[in-house]
């Protein structure tokens, strides 16, 4: 089972290494690439095919601004996309997610909140537990522990 992640920018980094952790977390391979689809965009499709050919199963890409690489991803692979858009402007990140979220029929991809690569990773991982019984059961436990986490804090009052 294999991910691979794409970001545009250097400046992604931070917030696109959140996806890697969770990928570590629930023992899911990954690689990642600074690629950016405007300014390299043969580049982009020759890694593309590469890590498709090498077992990747579904792709994590982040964008900001116009965030044209998660849909020109699509377009290049059969393979899962889930676009993650980041805050990169003056609008605060509402351009990216317009731009993933608002892609034309027939070519889709999946859309988390905005910088939120964490929850593209647990989307990921997700589709790959459709595959893999053994990472379906990792999920299951972490959505066990985070009920027992919940009602152990339940019932509590507090102040507000």
């Amino acid at each position: 089972m294999k991910v691979t992640i794409f970001f545009g920018s250097k400046s992604d980094t931070d917030t696109m290494k959140k996806a890697a952790a969770v990928l570590r977390e629930f023992g899911v391979d990954y690689s990642s690439y600074i690629i950016s689809a405007h300014r390299a965009g043969e580049l982009l499709a020759e890694t593309v095919a590469a890590a498709e050919a090498d077992g990747t199963e579904v792709i994590i890409a982040g964008a900001g601004l116009a965030a044209h690489l998660p849909g020109v991803i699509a377009s290049m692979t059969v393979l899962p996309v889930i676009g993650v858009p980041l805050d990169g402007g003056k609008v605060g990140g509402l351009d990216a997610l317009l731009s993933i979220v608002q892609m034309p029929k027939q070519i889709p991809v999946a859309t988390v909140g905005l910088d939120n690569a964490a929850n593209a990773a647990y989307l990921a991982c997700e589709i790959l537990a459709i595959k893999y019984p053994e990472l379906k059961a990792k999920l299951k436990a972490f959505r066990a522990a985070l009920k027992q986490e919940i009602a152990a804090e339940g019932g509590k009052g507090v102040s507000i």
